[in-house]
C-alpha cells in the first residue's frame, strides 16, 4: 500500500479534494493522512469520512517545539516548518512501512507507484525542480522540490527527516537567507549529506509550470504523455504541480501565472480538465467555496492581456464541458 501525507487549511479544500479524488482514479492500494490546519477543514473531513483519509487536527499534531516556531513566523512559513514533522507524526503514530509527502496541489495522471518503485534499496527519494533556463531558480529556492519527497519507515530516513524537522524548527521563513529557504533549500545537498537519498529520474513525476516548456503533450491509448523536446524521450506523466494557479472568482481560474503556456497540448491536457475537476468539486461539496479566497481586482489589474486571455478562453472551454456532462 502507498502511504501519503498532505497538509492544508479550508482555502485550499478544493485543490486537496482534486489531489485526493486524483488518487482514487489511478491507485489500487493508498491511504492520505490529511493533516487539516483550521477547524473548519478538519470538520468537513470528520463529517464527510472519506475512503482511504485520515483526518489529523492540530490539536493532535502539534507539539511544544512547533507551537513555539508558530509565533514567529507567518502563517504560510509555519505551514513550511511542518512538513517534515507530519511525515514523522505518520511514521511515529500508524504501523506504515513508508510515507510520501506530497503537496496538495499536485494532480495525478497515473499510479505514482512507478515513483515510488525507483527507491529501490534506498530510504529516501526527493524530487529535481528540473527547471527551464528562463526559470531557473536553484541558487534562490532550491534544486529540489517540496512536492512529493518519500521516506521508509528506517533508520536512515528517520535521521534524515530528524535533521529536517530540527532545521526547520530552527529558521524556515520566506526569503533566501545564508544559503537557506523556506523548507526546500535544506534539500540541496541531502544526496551527499546523507546515505540512502534517491533523486527521481522519472520525468513525469514533477511536471510543473517552471519547466513544462521543455515538453510537448500528447494522449496515447487513453494515457496521457509527455515528450521531451531536446530528446524525443517519451514518458507517462505522473502529476503535475499546480503552482501558481489563482482563482479570480468562482468561475475564472488563472493557470501557471507568468510562464510560458504556449506549448502544444498544455491547456487541452492539463488547464482544461483541472479546471472541470474544480467545478465538479464545488458543486458537490458546496461548502468548500465558503472559504476560497479570490484575487482581488487590484491585484489582477498587471497581469499582461495574453494572462487574461488564456484565462478566459479555458475557463469558458472548461465551462461548456462541464455542463454538457452535468
Amino acid at each position: 500500500m502507498m502511504t501519503f501525507c498532505t497538509l492544508f487549511d479550508s482555502t485550499y479544500m478544493s485543490r486537496g479534494m482534486a489531489m485526493y479524488r486524483s488518487l482514487c482514479r489511478h491507485c489500487d492500494s493508498f491511504h492520505l493522512y490529511v493533516f487539516a490546519f483550521d477547524d473548519y477543514c478538519y470538520s468537513f473531513f470528520l463529517h464527510n469520512n472519506f475512503e482511504n483519509i485520515t483526518v489529523i487536527s492540530l490539536k493532535e499534531f502539534e507539539d511544544r517545539e512547533l507551537l513555539i516556531a508558530k509565533g514567529n513566523r507567518s502563517k504560510g512559513e509555519y505551514c513550511w516548518t511542518c512538513t517534515p514533522s507530519t511525515v514523522l507524526y505518520v511514521l511515529e503514530h500508524y504501523e506504515v512501512d513508508n510515507c510520501t509527502y506530497i503537496d496538495a496541489d499536485l494532480y495525478f495522471y497515473s499510479s505514482p507507484q512507478v515513483l515510488i518503485d525507483e527507491v529501490g534499496d534506498d530510504s529516501v527519494m526527493i524530487t529535481e525542480h528540473r527547471y527551464t533556463k528562463k526559470y531557473d531558480q536553484t541558487k534562490t529556492s532550491g534544486k529540489y522540490c517540496v512536492q512529493f519527497v518519500f521516506f521508509k519507515n528506517d533508520e536512515r530516513a528517520r535521521k534524515v527527516l530528524e535533521w529536517w524537522r530540527k532545521a526547520c524548527l530552527e529558521w524556515c521563513y520566506d526569503r533566501q537567507e545564508d544559503g537557506k529557504f523556506g523548507d526546500q533549500k535544506y534539500l540541496d545537498d541531502w544526496c551527499t549529506r546523507f546515505e540512502g537519498v534517491h533523486e527521481l529520474q522519472h520525468l513525469g513525476g514533477g511536471v510543473a509550470p517552471w519547466n513544462m516548456q521543455q515538453y510537448t503533450f500528447v494522449n496515447r491509448k487513453g494515457k496521457l504523455c509527455g515528450i521531451e523536446n531536446s530528446t524525443k524521450k517519451v514518458f507517462d506523466v505522473v502529476f503535475y504541480h499546480f503552482h501558481a494557479l489563482y482563482f479570480l472568482s468562482p468561475v475564472f481560474f488563472l493557470f501557471a501565472a507568468d510562464y510560458d503556456k504556449k506549448i502544444k497540448g498544455i491547456f487541452r491536457s492539463f488547464f482544461i480538465p483541472y479546471n472541470i475537476e474544480i467545478l465538479r468539486i464545488r458543486r458537490k461539496y458546496p461548502s468548500i467555496k465558503r472559504k476560497e479566497k479570490y484575487v482581488t481586482k487590484q491585484a489582477w489589474f498587471p497581469y499582461s492581456r495574453f494572462e487574461k486571455d488564456c484565462c478566459l478562453w479555458s475557463c469558458c472551454v472548461a465551462k461548456m464541458l462541464f455542463w454538457k456532462t452535468k
